[in-house]
């Protein structure tokens, strides 16, 4: 049995065949008197070799019963109305847009491209934010000031951080002693992370840390020299950091030069 890859394609239930060789090029098959146009079935098997599907005899014959398919729900759909309706209206002009913007967007960047200096500036300028030492903590996030202060003073009299890291509000950390493994300091906020590179191996914070999440009582465990990733291993992910970047500002600029009213 042969599904197509596609997971929000319908899959097929009956056997497959050979494709058969199509007479009419703009068209690969009539449903009912409705013909299904060839660059829809071109575009249904793009995107299944995209997704890795081998392009065979076995796929054609997929993506054509998928269509007939598809055609067959469309046009009961149509016979109930349902595309009169104006929520169903709506849905399908978000479709079409989405498939637009991602063509235009896909046109944009390949017109584009980001350059290999680009994405290497962007590494170096990362990796001197990262700096050179790799921090291991463990912390206790609560909600108030008080329960933090008296988290400490418990600490003080020679209870063990790992067992009041059981009352944390950190559900990651909690149950492992409040560990949160080697981290870069950039990997948390501002707060937490100057609190924490002020701490020396085994001290733990005498006053309470203020952050958006709550209060945090933070314990340094140890540190390392920070050995960050290759550029090449990196590369995938300053690609798409890029050409986010590449769209945002695009569309900044196209926002900026538009009559809105």
């Amino acid at each position: 049995m042969f599904k197509l890859s596609r997971p929000a394609a319908l899959l097929i239930a009956s056997a497959i065949v050979s494709a058969p060789a199509f007479a009419d090029k703009g068209t690969v098959a009539t449903v009912n008197g409705q013909p299904i146009a060839q660059n829809t079935y071109n575009a249904f098997v793009a995107e299944q070799k995209a997704q890795g599907a081998p392009d065979s005899p076995e796929l054609q014959n997929a993506v054509k019963e998928e269509l007939i398919r598809r055609e067959l729900l469309v046009q009961e759909a149509k016979k109930k109305g349902l595309d009169k309706k104006p929520e169903i209206q709506g849905q399908m002009e978000l479709a079409r847009q989405a498939v637009l913007i991602r063509a235009y967007l896909a046109d944009y960047v390949r017109a584009n491209p980001i350059s290999e200096d680009r994405l290497k500036k962007d590494y170096e300028a990362i990796k001197a934010n990262l700096g050179t030492t790799e921090y291991k903590a463990r912390h206790i996030l609560v909600a108030t000031e008080d329960e933090a202060k008296a988290i400490i003073a418990k600490l003080e009299k020679g209870e063990k951080f790992s067992e009041l890291a059981k009352q944390s509000k950190d559900p990651g950390s909690k149950d492992n002693g409040g560990e949160l493994g080697w981290s870069a300091p950039t990997t948390y906020v501002k707060p937490f992370a100057d609190a924490m590179t002020k701490l020396k191996k085994g001290e733990y914070t005498k006053t309470p840390v203020k952050t958006d999440f709550g209060y945090h009582v933070i314990q340094l465990d140890d540190t390392r020299p920070l050995t960050p990733p290759t550029y090449e291993q990196v590369k995938p992910q300053l690609q798409q950091r890029a050409g986010q970047q590449q769209v945002e500002q695009l569309v900044k600029k196209l926002r900026e030069g538009a009559k809105v009213n």
